[in-house]
């Protein structure tokens, strides 16, 4: 069995491997490569705004891709009306700023834009991010974060139960609390929870690591505590400060939790040893 550690030299990474890894690793000169197929050459100085009152969920998106072919790198959405399903699927570099709430499923399927949203977002935020930065101004719903796979996912406020359920990477930051069943089956990635926690907090989580700066209701199954290391407190103090985010008793007084790693081989448990577990 081996060991990866490098995150690489910075001692934040260390997976123990059997079989094969869903690590990748990119070089500059493959640049080729960093770019979707029909991506558009964006500039982030040429800015342009549009109200999406009066446009249906499909207008918008459809907008939102003649303006970035029009090289329109930086873009302000008004009046989103907080429907579902706005700004999906950008696979582009792209500064959005969208100035209102949005529904469900908002900003999904995302790979490269950084967007703000002034207001509050519906249930699945982010979901399936693969890489960019989402910030939430004010609260977001259930399961924000579900899926995501890289990036930065940001809300100031609170938000609902089943944050980054089947997180599989990147970074989710929560100003205040979180819901239950926070972390369920994290799979990878980095959660910081400013606030309070509900309960079951990484139930049955794979792997990953959570940080909890309030109360915590109730730990899930396989979700243990840890103690941190110098390298994650600098990690944690430098990503805050990107955000203006700040814990509430200082970064080295978060609590971590990560997996206890009973499940791994649950299948190879004896019935008394899964009760145990469970």
């Amino acid at each position: 069995m081996a060991t990866i550690t490098n995150s690489q030299a910075m001692g934040l990474h260390s997976e123990q491997l059997a079989g094969r890894t869903q690590q990748r690793f990119f070089s500059a000169e493959e640049a080729e490569n960093f770019t979707y197929p029909g991506a558009f050459e964006v500039d982030f100085a040429k800015q342009t705004e549009f109200d999406a009152a009066p446009l249906s969920i499909r207008e918008i998106n459809l907008k939102l891709r003649e303006l970035m072919s029009q090289g329109f790198g930086s873009i302000t959405m008004r009046n989103p009306g907080a429907r579902p399903g706005i700004a999906v699927g950008i696979l582009n570099r792209l500064n959005l700023t969208i100035d209102g709430s949005l529904g469900y499923f908002g900003c999904g399927l995302i790979d490269g834009p950084n967007i703000r949203i002034k207001g509050r977002v519906g249930w699945s935020c982010g979901e399936n991010m693969l890489a960019g930065t989402i910030l939430i101004e004010k609260n977001a719903g259930s399961t924000f974060g579900a899926a995501l796979r890289g990036g930065d996912l940001v809300c100031r406020g609170d938000v609902g139960a089943r944050t980054g359920i089947d997180q599989k990477g990147g970074t989710i930051i929560v100003g205040g609390r979180t819901g239950a069943f926070s972390g369920f089956m994290m799979q990878r990635g980095r959660m910081i929870v400013l606030g309070d926690a509900g309960k079951n907090l990484g139930d049955s989580m794979y792997d990953g690591t959570i940080y909890v700066g309030g109360k915590i209701a109730s730990l899930g199954v396989d979700a243990i505590p840890a103690d941190k290391t110098d390298h994650e407190i600098a990690w944690l103090e430098r990503k805050l400060d990107l955000y203006g985010l700040k814990a509430p008793n200082g970064v080295k007084n978060l609590q971590k939790i990560a997996a206890g790693k009973q499940l791994w081989n649950y299948d190879n448990l004896e019935p008394t040893e899964k009760k145990l577990v469970l």
